[in-house]
């Protein structure tokens, strides 16, 4: 008989299981580390009822290795799906990346995603613009733990959530239309944002400073008792600007709680309030470089799940947001009020048996505006408001998945019907993934979405502006194609999609002339690929190289477009994180983007004619020191000092240099 060595433990970490074996970990809502040793390959085990067992002592928490399985979900408002049979492209962004990253905000962390475009108007994401594939901001869905916030005023505004970074467990990019996953407006994809869930008492703490008058601070205690769990966090940042008009006062709460209702029950409630001040320095229009803005905003949600086999998943939420712009600071010229609303209420349910899992759902919801200028005249003005509008929506959504053994299939639908568009519309979406060993994943999808002209495209009309209330919707319609390859210590994905668009919204000129004007363009097509490559080869060092390069075909008769004909063709982003010396460790964040299209340049008030937007590379480092509960570090960005533009005429900071110290008295963990 053959001896088995044992060498050494390895911890496992497991995600709520969705294969039928495991039904009972996907009602537990929560970790669950499972011992096993070493050469125990889990992912070969056939899904089999599982059996309680006597606890095995293991070695201190330290010396283990964990390993995220592909069983984590990847969560969305309709159905949660084990990443490994998601066939479209999703990039999560974990806890320990984020930790780890030399950022102040999560409009910087995501600038290190190859297949995201931000472009920022201020430092450390004041205001920022996130975009998918080519796509603009307003054509991105920002989801805050499932729930949809995304602004139906301007995509602006869509990242003005009410959360720290202290919050955040992980962030999940769906890139590509995405109706089906994230709802009707997910028109190049979406950004969900997953908070932490309490699992007892913690505290963390950070305060720092740094060039040009930088000075934070932010704090986020958790508690729990019996079934009551809550966390609540608070933090707050300011500058003096790198450059005039560039200054920044924010400010951010947020307050969540969960009780357990029952062995399969539990209800979560989040509740948040955005402060943000900050001089836009040409935001808008080159021609007024002391702009200003003043925003407000306030969110909130109360969502359930409930059940086993059958699993219910209510909510019901609610998302203010108020914002005074001034176009010359301080004076009430072209000064805009506005105050936009969101609010509805959703059910989905996922059931498994042993046709599948099936997932279906419906949402109501309403988007409005009151405005000083955007809407229709109201026959009685509140206050600055003179003008208001809005819409309602609603939708219901079917999918089914199938496994078959190597084989995974899906297929679904949303079908809309909203006040602004004649008749109900249907996207569709299906994907297929195939696993012809355990460490390789070949995965297609195709799918369809739309979206909604914002309230900014039907009504701005000012002094840099004209609108057209006549815009059509959106259309869009991709095809995805991935390769992906894991083994413990290496991660390579490869991919390619095709991408269809029609009737395109976007703010374009015609030469000589002074306003920007809203306009659906015919068509736009792209196609694209995105590979990455990660390399483990210690238990703290990483090496992660991601590259993202697009091709556009537009017919704009030579318009200045704002947004969709200035696309991000090429981008390149390296991660190399390192142990350096005892507690000390380092993270080297490099970027090279190539954008297309062109700015009208300003120098001094005087227009220089159109300049095609330069190449450029930035190096930022992070240098962290842990001891105990506290740890001690120093963020370098724009460590060589580099001039460019993420927008025309919006020159983006050169070197600034921030320091902090931090306490954490850790949550334990689950159990």
């Amino acid at each position: 008989m053959k001896r088995i060595r044992i060498s050494e433990f390895r911890v496992f970490r497991f995600r709520r299981f969705a294969r039928k074996g495991y039904s009972a970990f996907n009602s537990m809502h929560r970790v669950v580390n499972i011992g096993v040793l070493a050469g125990c390959m889990l992912t070969f085990a056939p899904a089999a009822p599982g059996r309680a067992q006597t606890p095995v002592a293991a070695p201190p928490a330290e010396t283990l290795l964990e390993e995220e399985l592909e069983e984590v979900t990847v969560t969305a408002p309709h159905v949660e799906t084990p990443a490994g049979q998601v066939a479209r492209p999703v990039t999560v962004i974990r806890r320990e990346q984020i930790e780890q990253a030399p950022v102040r905000s999560v409009e910087e962390l995501l600038n290190y995603v190859a297949g995201v475009d931000v472009v920022q108007r201020g430092g450390h994401g004041v205001q920022a613009d996130i975009s998918l594939r080519g796509g603009s901001a307003d054509q991105t869905a920002v989801l805050l733990n499932g729930v949809n916030f995304t602004s139906s005023h301007t995509g602006h505004y869509s990242m003005d959530l009410p959360v720290n970074l202290s919050d955040i467990e992980r962030i999940e990019v769906i890139h590509g239309p995405a109706a089906l996953a994230c709802g009707a407006g997910a028109f190049s994809g979406g950004i969900n944002i997953i908070t932490r869930k309490v699992t007892g008492a913690g505290l963390q703490a950070d305060a720092a400073g740094g060039m040009y008058g930088l000075h934070e601070a932010e704090v986020r205690g958790a508690a729990g008792a019996g079934r009551m769990s809550g966390s609540l966090s608070a933090g707050y940042r300011a500058s003096d600007g790198y450059t005039e008009h560039s200054d920044y006062r924010l400010l951010d709460l947020f307050w969540q709680a969960g009780w357990e209702a029952g062995a399969c029950s539990r209800v979560d409630m989040q509740l948040g309030y955005n402060r943000k001040r900050y001089g836009a320095n040409t935001f808008y229009s080159a021609r007024y470089p002391d702009q200003y803005e003043r925003t407000d905003a306030c969110a909130g949600s109360l969502k359930g799940t409930f059940g086993k086999a059958l699993k219910c998943t209510p909510v019901v939420y609610w998302n203010r947001h108020y914002d005074c712009f001034d176009l010359i600071r301080n004076t009430d010229t072209g000064r805009n009020y506005h105050r936009g609303d969101t609010y509805g209420a959703g059910l989905t349910a996922r059931y498994a048996s042993r046709l599948g899992v099936t997932g279906f759902g419906g949402e109501w919801r309403r988007e409005a505006i009151v405005s000083s200028n955007l809407g229709r005249p109201m026959a009685v003005p509140q206050g600055h408001y003179t003008h208001r509008d809005g819409r309602t929506g609603v939708s219901v959504s079917l999918e089914h998945t199938v496994e078959w053994k190597r084989f995974s299939v899906s297929a679904g639908a949303l079908a809309n019907r909203n006040t602004l568009q004649e008749g109900v519309c249907f996207y569709p979406s299906a994907g297929a993934v195939f696993r012809p060993i355990p460490t390789l994943r070949l995965s297609t999808s195709w799918s369809r979405s739309t979206r909604l002209p914002t309230f900014t495209d039907l009504y701005y009309t000012t002094e840099t502006h004209v609108a057209d209330e006549q815009l059509k919707p959106e259309r869009s319609e991709s095809v995805d194609w991935g390769v992906r390859f894991s083994r413990p210590f290496v991660t390579a994905t490869l991919g390619a999609y095709l991408m269809w668009g029609r009737d395109i919204i976007d703010w374009v000129r015609a030469p000589g002339e002074e306003r920007w004007a809203s306009w659906n363009l015919t068509e736009i097509d792209r196609r694209g690929v995105e590979a990455g490559l990660t390399f483990r080869p210690g238990e703290r060092t990483t090496l992660s190289v991601h590259y993202a390069r697009m091709f556009q075909a537009c017919e704009a008769g030579g318009m200045e477009s704002r947004y969709s004909l200035n696309y991000l063709r090429d981008k390149l982003t390296v991660r190399f994180v390192h142990p350096v010396c005892g507690g000390l460790s380092a993270g080297w964040h490099v970027r090279f983007q190539k954008r297309m299209g062109v700015f009208r340049k300003y120098e001094n008030g005087v227009d220089e004619g159109l300049h095609p937007f330069p190449a450029f590379s930035t190096l930022d480092l992070k240098l962290d020191y842990r001891r105990g509960d506290w740890h001690v570090y120093l963020l370098l960005n724009n460590l060589c000092n580099t001039h460019y533009y993420d927008v025309g005429n919006v020159p983006q900071a050169g070197r600034w240099l921030t320091g902090g110290v931090g306490f954490r008295l850790p949550e334990p963990p689950e159990r």
